[in-house]
């Protein structure tokens, strides 16, 4: 009768523990992995860009940390780019997309290129994560300016690309049009690799520096980055008020000794509309919480970047409720989808 009484008690010990959650090791892989259980072990495929780009870099870092801390696996996915992203998530083919910014505004309001296919609205956004920079990339020393490149064999991004978006905006600063340039349709890497064997007279890279692809051609070859002069800067900026004014510092890469003043946007995580609620808000507050930046920041430069003011000023399709109420939770309103 003793020993079955003991055995109850054990039994009844080990169901209060199981209750309270332990003290084991299941129960701090339990907390490691957030708040809310309930995202943990979803899978979401992600759209970035070609694999030296920074999208693509910077959301491996990303997916890795996601998982680590709420066991939310992204799965990444190597492709055209921003326009790419947004005709992904609208066929159901991504479930996360990174996006130029300025392309966002075109598809959302139906701009552009996308005045003929007409506005895309089903997606929202996450957050905005870096600026990216739209660097002009030459070996030719003679090449100082844009109209320089009149006439010659020019890389400008994937068909699509936000990249090709940027090229065309600069070009008309300077009354040219992608006809007044042999336009090379190419990824970034395949682009730099026409660039070390003098296929092609310059590229145009839009991406965090220092961008991957770029950094592997200084380290090759002697390359320069051509600035946009303040009189054409004034001229692009009032014609595309979504760009801002940037400077590639120098050292930025090997043998780059010179300040390089161009445009840049921004860097934006966008989602499908019908996320879930709880989904966002893990994945938004797992990757722009400030207390996370520096742990990001050690896995990529990118990270040192992230800014909850930056993340929401000066985007064109609403917020995911999700990511909103993380945002509210820090002092900011954004504009919510319905």
């Amino acid at each position: 009768m003793k020993k079955l009484l003991a055995l109850l008690l054990a039994l009844l010990m080990v169901l209060s523990l199981a209750a309270c959650g332990g003290s084991g090791s299941d129960a701090g892989d339990s907390a490691d992995k957030g708040d809310d259980a309930s995202v943990s072990g979803t899978s979401l495929s992600i759209g970035t860009g070609g694999s030296s780009g920074t999208y693509y870099a910077f959301s491996g870092v990303l997916s890795t940390f996601l998982e680590d801390k709420t066991g939310v696996k992204m799965v990444v996915n190597e492709s055209g780019g921003s326009a790419a992203n947004i005709a992904g998530i609208d066929s159901g083919l991504y479930d996360l997309g990174l996006i130029q910014s300025d392309v966002m505004y075109y598809a959302y309001n139906g701009e552009n290129t996308y005045e003929e296919s007409g506005a895309v609205t089903s997606f929202v956004t996450l957050g905005a994560l870096y600026p990216e920079a739209v660097q002009i990339v030459t070996c030719d020393p003679s090449i100082k300016s844009v109209a320089d490149l009149k006439g010659k064999d020019v890389c400008v991004g994937d068909t699509g690309s936000g990249t090709n978006f940027n090229t065309i905006d600069i070009l008309a600063a300077y009354d040219m049009t992608i006809d007044d340039i042999n336009p090379v349709y190419q990824s970034f890497q395949d682009s730099v690799d026409s660039l070390k064997d003098n296929k092609i007279a310059a590229a145009v890279i839009s991406a965090g520096p220092p961008t991957g692809a770029i950094t592997d051609l200084a380290a090759t070859k002697d390359m320069y980055l051509i600035s946009i002069d303040d009189e054409h800067m004034a001229k692009l900026l009032e014609a595309n008020p979504w760009y801002n004014s940037y400077t590639v510092p120098a050292g930025t890469y090997s043998g780059f000794d010179e300040d390089a003043t161009t445009i840049c946007v921004k860097a934006t995580l966008i989602a499908r509309a019908d996320i879930d609620d709880d989904l966002a808000y893990a994945i938004v507050s797992t990757i722009l919480d400030p207390a996370n930046k520096d742990a990001i920041a050690e896995l990529h430069s990118m990270g040192n970047l992230l800014d909850l003011t930056f993340a929401t000023e000066g985007l064109a399709a609403p917020f995911s409720p999700g990511a909103a109420k993380f945002y509210a939770e820090h002092g900011i309103e954004v504009d919510v989808a319905e």
